[in-house]
């Protein structure tokens, strides 16, 4: 298929169905653990929408109505754990977002699932201040959906060590306002070592902070996602890149919490 894909979730604790928006690879950010290979910088190409549709009816009629669970999960994830829009770049780029999100709530809306699916949007952020992208976000909200917005970095230097942009805390955290405004989001982050050196005070300091900022501001964020490393970076940087242990990960979670955030951690 061009869009849509299964795949096993760590985080969302099954099986996750993914909608690619960005099959030729391009990300208008560059983060140094992403898993895409010969990723380039670039937006969404045209999408087809009858092939998207054709394609994730399919997908969704093999799991909820074939065998596709039984024929290739493992027991004990073989739940559909939610419809993501995701995949090798980022999907606020498409130009159609809204009309995508249109359509695949439809689809949905065509399938009696087990229990509740939500359609998540696993994004950047960058897009958040672009009208098509908040319209699809409000009608995300209508469907029950939620934003997984990504904050790796509350400092100049690290969102471009990290994700290859140059951006402010400031413009971040406008970017996770408009999210939370439009939708039910929570911050998704990725925390490592790189070149064995873990992440210092500095670092972890700001961060804290930008999570302390939200609540003072009263920005509804759900909650933290936090995760490691599982899987290696098809980026040049990717071999200088360490998972964390878990005492440090749980440690981290902690001040998550201290800082008055609801934490979900993915080791």
């Amino acid at each position: 298929m061009t869009y849509v894909y299964p795949v096993i979730s760590r985080r969302a604790g099954g099986v996750s169905v993914g909608i690619n928006l960005n099959p030729n690879n391009a990300c208008n950010w560059r983060c140094v653990y992403c898993q895409v290979p010969d990723l380039v910088r670039g937006s969404s190409p045209e999408i087809d929408m009858v092939q998207l549709e054709a394609e994730l009816v399919q997908l969704l009629g093999d799991i909820m109505q074939g065998s596709f669970l039984q024929d290739h999960v493992p027991e004990g994830v073989r739940v559909l754990r939610d419809v993501a829009i995701s995949g090798n770049g980022e999907p606020t780029s498409c130009k159609a977002f809204d009309a995508v999100v249109q359509r695949v709530v439809r689809v949905m809306g065509r399938f009696e699932f087990d229990a509740p699916v939500p359609l998540r949007l696993i994004t950047n952020g960058s897009y958040m201040t672009k009208s098509p992208v908040q319209r699809g976000l409000q009608r995300m909200r209508g469907a029950g959906g939620e934003v997984w917005i990504k904050v790796d970095s509350a400092t100049t230097e690290g969102l471009a060590r990290i994700n290859g942009v140059s951006m402010t805390s400031q413009r971040l955290f406008e970017q996770v306002r408009i999210a939370a405004q439009c939708c039910p989001t929570w911050i998704q982050t990725c925390m490592f070592a790189d070149a064995q050196h873990i992440p210092d005070a500095h670092e972890v300091d700001a961060y804290l902070s930008f999570l302390e900022m939200l609540k003072l501001e009263r920005v509804p964020i759900e909650g933290v996602l936090l995760y490691g490393l599982a899987r290696p970076s098809m980026q040049g940087e990717g071999k200088k890149l360490h998972a964390l242990d878990q005492v440090w990960m749980q440690a981290m979670a902690a001040e998550i919490v201290e800082a008055g955030m609801k934490v979900r951690l993915s080791e």
